[in-house]
């Protein structure tokens, strides 16, 4: 993966889900905040590889462009 030439990606809080598809026998990778990409892999590291360079891709193509990137979702989270 080529680094973000406008930031580290590790500094970024966008989200990435990873869920294991039985139909595609596939783990799929979403992004909350960008809604009509994903990604995928047959191992959950690289589903996680392939995430973290569509990520650095689509924020690099943001800020290219001069758009704003979406701000980051808050998720809540229920502790047992």
């Amino acid at each position: 993966m080529q680094p973000c030439r406008f930031g580290k990606l590790s500094d970024q809080r966008n989200s990435m889900l990873v869920q294991w598809s039985d139909e595609d026998q596939v783990y799929v990778v979403t992004f909350p905040e960008f809604s009509t990409c994903h990604t995928h892999g047959a191992m959950y590291e690289e589903a996680v590889r392939n995430g973290q360079e569509v990520l650095g891709l689509l924020l690099e193509t943001y800020r290219l462009r001069g758009q704003p990137v979406p701000a980051p979702l808050m998720f809540e989270y229920a502790y047992a």
